[in-house]
């Protein structure tokens, strides 16, 4: 028996977030919905905020229009609850994809990707973000693909486990859709004479991040330095123990988790760094919670790794990577990215030489790395080739003097160029 419809409303956002904008509804009205399934995706200042199904049920009706602006507390739409009739639309779109593979597929090939979703017949189930992202891309089945999770449902690592095991049926659909859409878009750029701009909204994070940086620049007395490291060392040590470190910890061994060590070490000799300036007042931070910048879909995220100074290399690692995946799926929550004490921002990911980074408000100061190049460089008198990595800190110069800042940098190049001393804290 059906029971009486309920309010679909905006849930609490983090703290200090206090509205959002309409992502994307992932369902219509009239729509089957399953409990705990995500029926609309909220935007934030800082995170992407999912909405779920609160039970097994029908959308009735969407009061809110993508793109609009919400409160906490706001109706979204409304929901009722019952047994989904309309589940069978579900499992329909399968049947019309094998539809477009088989005039390019080989026929050897045609009755493996056909005769699958015939005989699965299992209901359809909400897939996650993620999954739904990797099923996308790939342009799989979703039919096809054996779910371990729980109550059938679909996980991450059984996409990736399809993709391994069944690279042909997997891949088919991309070489096969590839020119259609192609053509498709080109002709849609012809037919569309003389349009040569295009006008998109700017996302309330994105709006967020300039209005950031701009403040920072306007606020802070912001100077950068400059300085070159070494990696020989470093790149000596993690070729030696990366297999061993990944055997027993079960992580790789990247080189962040230097650079984290490095700077805690230099920030316990520079207190100034690690402060904050509130009014009239210096706030210095008795802990060593360094954020991370990763270059997410939605834009850049700060996590933050926190009491970096208590954990070990390993953990330091686990952490990143742990971010690395949520920032890559949107599941980095406003908790992940408050109250950072110091930034580091490694641009030589992308290729970056040199940059000077911005400060993130309300710290005081960031660590820019950049892309290890071959460079001939003077040793004992001598010429040689040595990676090298420049590295650029840019600070508020209201709270740190240029001798403090200079100091800082070459106690982490110190570090870095001789890393037993992070070990033996001398």
């Amino acid at each position: 028996m059906a029971k009486a419809a309920e309010a679909l409303v905006v849930p609490a956002l983090g703290e200090s977030v206090t509205e959002a904008t309409v992502a994307k509804w992932l369902k219509q009205p009239g729509d089957a919905i399953v409990e705990d399934e995500t029926l609309v995706e909220l935007e934030t200042d800082k995170v992407t905020v999912e909405v779920n199904a609160p039970f097994t049920g029908v959308l009735l009706d969407i009061k809110v229009a993508e793109g609009a602006t919400v409160e906490v507390g706001d109706l979204l739409g409304m929901v009722e609850a019952g047994e989904a009739a309309a589940k069978p639309e579900a499992p329909a779109a399968p049947v019309s994809e094998p539809q477009v593979v088989t005039e390019p597929a080989a026929p050897a090939s045609q009755p493996q990707v056909v005769a699958e979703p015939v005989t699965a017949a299992k209901p359809a189930q909400p897939l996650s973000p993620a999954v739904r992202r990797i099923v996308s891309e790939e342009k799989l089945d979703a039919s096809l693909i054996p779910a371990t999770g729980k109550d059938g449902r679909i996980t991450k690592e059984d996409v990736l486990n399809f993709l391994a095991k069944t690279p042909a049926v997997a891949q088919e659909p991309v070489a096969a859709k590839a020119p259609v859409q192609q053509t498709a878009v080109k002709t849609v750029v012809q037919q569309d004479n003389g349009v040569r701009e295009e006008r998109v909204a700017m996302s309330r994070l994105r709006q967020t991040i300039a209005k950031r940086l701009k403040d920072a620049q306007q606020t802070a007395a912001m100077l950068t330095t400059f300085n070159e490291v070494d990696m020989t060392a470093v790149m000596d040590m993690r070729n030696r123990l990366k297999d061993k470190f990944e055997q027993k910890h079960g992580i790789k061994l990247g080189f962040m988790s230097f650079f984290v060590k490095a700077c805690v070490e230099a920030l316990k000799e520079i207190p100034e760094v690690n402060a904050s300036i509130d009014g009239t007042d210096f706030i210095y931070k008795h802990y060593y919670d360094i954020g991370v910048a990763v270059g997410a879909p939605q834009g850049l995220v700060v996590p933050v790794v926190r009491d970096a100074d208590q954990k070990s290399f390993a953990q330091i690692e686990q952490d990143i990577a742990d971010y690395a995946v949520k920032a890559r799926e949107g599941k980095l929550s406003v908790e992940d990215m408050s109250g950072g004490t110091f930034t580091i921002s490694n641009g030589g990911v992308y290729g970056s030489l040199m940059s000077t980074p911005i400060l993130n408000p309300p710290q005081s100061a960031i660590l820019g790395m950049h892309k290890t190049e071959k460079r001939p460089v003077v040793i004992n008198d001598k010429i040689e080739i040595r990676p090298m990595m420049y590295l650029a800190m840019s600070y508020d110069h209201r709270i740190i003097d240029g001798k403090q800042a200079v100091t800082f940098l070459v106690r982490i190049k110190d570090c870095i160029e001789d890393p037993e001393r992070m070990l033996l804290n001398v």
